[in-house]
């Protein structure tokens, strides 16, 4: 290299670095990214399932931008003059005829139609997924409870994101959904109709509805939602990452990969999912509004199915019975009310349990270590309940579909499922707390005795034997790392006597779930050091 080119060189560096100097001086960026790239990232597959959320969100804007330069959100109706040939003559909404262009007559516009909402669908159910994750292991625990209700306000606008958006095109399938819509609003007490007046603008379907929604999906949504994530990656890289247990790993120190080498294997995983969504895109059709046609009030199309993250919602309306009652000379409608709530409750209870835990355990230590599902058995249980009501609810959302293909009566579909919603729940429940008990008396007993190692030993005295491999220390730190936490007394000094009315039924509330948490038969005791050494030293 000659003496010019490392002059010009070391002018550049010179230069830059003056630069980065007084960026940083003002923001702090550089400051922030060099004291957190000294932190080690953990490395676990499941930890791919928030990526791969945060990931199709960014394809949902790319797209999404790209989408709103030639969509026209008006109800006004004009004449299809498109490519479509079956529809031409007809009367549309501007809504669905922009569409309908941006379909057929837009260059790639399908497939990015298409890619928009397979992100969609992909983004929520990474969500819910990365959701669960985070639920079984406890990743909720101090200090994370708001990233948890952070994260779990984004599945909520991620699903109203999607109903939004799925009603925009104004064909037939959307509108049958904005119908049932409509109605179970109708049927919330006192303020239903005035809520309705004010989403539609008039009596349903109005005509500023594409226009609202529009809005709340371009602009409200996104803007919430990228202030969300913002408010959850920060608690993130500001409470350190959660990892598993093992070798090493304490609430104090953390094992995983560099920042750089972290970030590079983030990028590819980057790749990885806008790659795969794109080739489901342009390989799988979905919503084709052109089989479906323009919406018309008089119309409902047949064999209707909602996105599957509404699938609890459609499903919990078709199996409940049509009640009806008059009260002080209005009619409460059951049939969608009872389901409304029942909703609301279902996912509400996944949003606040960890406070509803934190209470109960009256731990107020902070938690950087996962748990074991296996560890916490009523939570385990708890939540695959939760899930087995959701795909029960699933079923009954394709009554119809299903008694079609299976042929049988959409009565016994139904009552299948409502029978269902009762019983499948409480026997997941109980089948997966007998699992996760079954599993620590298997750990416990490998602690004390070792792995089975399939090897049959003859003793001097004809005494048969199986041979047991001691487990290693880390397998051993894995299996008995834990704490298991015993449940609260009825108060602070062993009695409520002394609190008043609320007070006391709020501790003996308390009492009741943490014994039902933690108290005799829901945790297997691990052996303790003393029992260890006395195994060890028969052996």
């Amino acid at each position: 290299m000659d003496d010019g080119s490392l002059e010009n060189r070391v002018r550049q560096e010179s230069n830059g670095g003056r630069v980065a100097e007084w960026a940083d001086g003002r923001l702090g960026v550089y400051s922030l990214v060099r004291a957190k790239a000294r932190r080690a990232f953990p490395d676990h597959w499941s930890f791919v399932l928030g990526e791969t959320s945060l990931y199709s969100f960014i394809i949902l804007i790319v797209t999404g931008v790209y989408l709103t330069l030639y969509f026209h959100p008006s109800m006004k109706e004009v004449e299809y003059k498109g490519s479509y040939v079956p529809l031409r003559g007809r009367m549309v909404s501007e809504a669905f005829n922009s569409t309908m262009h941006i379909s057929f007559d837009v260059r790639g516009g399908l497939l990015i139609r298409q890619a928009h909402h397979w992100a969609a669908l992909v983004f929520v159910a990474a969500m819910l997924v990365h959701m669960m994750r985070v639920f079984f292991t406890g990743a909720f625990r101090k200090p994370r409870e708001f990233t948890w209700v952070f994260g779990f306000l984004l599945l909520l606008l991620g699903m109203l994101g999607g109903l939004t958006g799925y009603d925009l095109p104004d064909d037939l399938l959307s509108g049958t959904g904005l119908a049932v819509v409509n109605g179970t609003i109708l049927s919330i007490p006192i303020v239903g109709t005035y809520l309705s007046m004010f989403l539609f603008g008039d009596e349903f379907p109005g005509g500023d509805l594409v226009a609202r929604f529009n809005t709340i999906h371009v602009l409200l949504i996104p803007a919430l939602m990228v202030g969300l994530l913002a408010a959850h990656l920060l608690l993130v890289l500001y409470h350190k990452h959660t990892q598993y247990p093992g070798p090493g790993r304490s609430n104090k120190y953390v094992v995983g990969l560099p920042l750089k080498v972290r970030a590079v294997k983030s990028a590819g995983f980057f790749f990885l999912v806008s790659g795969v969504i794109f080739v489901v895109a342009s390989l799988a059709q979905i919503n084709p509004i052109w089989a479906y046609g323009p919406y018309r009030a008089d119309q409902v199309s047949a064999g209707s199915q909602p996105d599957w993250y509404m699938g609890i919602a459609d499903g919990l309306l078709r199996v409940m019975p049509g009640w009806e009652i008059n009260f002080w000379g209005h009619t409460l409608a059951l049939d969608n009310l009872i389901p409304l709530v029942a909703g609301v409750g279902f996912l509400l209870a996944l949003g606040v349990y960890p406070f509803i835990e934190a209470w109960v355990t009256g731990d107020d230590r902070e938690q950087h270590l996962l748990d074991r599902p296996r560890n916490r058995p009523v939570r385990t249980a708890l939540g695959v309940a939760w899930i087995s009501f959701y795909l029960v609810a699933l079923i009954g959302a394709a009554n119809d579909i299903i008694a079609i293909r299976f042929h049988v009566s959409v009565e016994s579909v139904t009552w299948a499922v409502r029978i269902g919603l009762f019983i499948v729940p409480f026997t997941a429940y109980a089948v997966t707390k007998r699992c996760a008990l079954g599993l620590q008396r298997r750990d416990r007993d490998n602690v004390l005795h070792g792995r089975e190692t399939g090897i049959i030993k003859r003793l001097p005295n004809g005494e048969f034997i199986e041979v047991h491999e001691p487990l290693s220390q880390g397998q051993l730190h894995v299996l008995t790392q834990h704490a298991q936490y015993k449940p609260i007394g009825p108060g602070p000094a062993g009695n409520a006597g002394d609190l008043d009315a609320g007070s006391r039924l709020f501790q003996r509330l308390r009492v009741i779930l943490s014994r039902n948490f933690y108290g005799e038969g829901t945790q297997i005791t691990k052996p303790t050091v003393q029992e260890y050494k006395e195994i060890i030293g028969k052996h």
